[in-house]
């Protein structure tokens, strides 16, 4: 099982050098874990960014995974991980997700690269 972050669907969606590689570490849609949260950050960059239109696809996309709703155990175990880890909210929330249901973390946000359990593709500076 693997959490996908923002960043890395970003890549994979952009079709950038990055993102080929991060597709090669995809999972399987029975096996990909989406947090809510991930669909609302897709959402609203790709709307910005791409079109509405591009934001609505990722989203059907993303309904064919294992799309995990935040509840209370996750927002507590995520309160903890942002104390301890120094993460902002919307990054402790995916990483709890991620440590909640046993899968890694495939990101390019180097805030995570040093994390247990994270597979980390850094960004290369332009």
């Amino acid at each position: 099982m693997r959490v996908v972050d923002t960043s890395a669907w970003l890549e994979w969606l952009s079709d950038s050098t990055l993102g080929r590689k991060v597709g090669r570490e995809l999972p399987q849609p029975g096996d990909w874990i989406v947090p809510t949260l991930v669909q609302h950050e897709l959402a609203r960059c790709l709307e910005r960014e791409v079109s509405e239109n591009a934001a609505d696809e990722t989203i059907a996309y993303s309904n064919a995974c294992v799309v995990i709703p935040l509840d209370t155990r996750v927002a507590i175990q995520a309160a903890e991980i942002a104390r301890e880890r120094g993460l902002a909210m919307a990054d402790s929330i995916i990483y709890a997700t991620a440590i909640d249901t046993g899968a890694d973390l495939l990101t390019c946000d180097a805030r995570f690269a040093k994390l247990p359990h994270v597979v980390y593709f850094a960004k290369v500076a332009r």
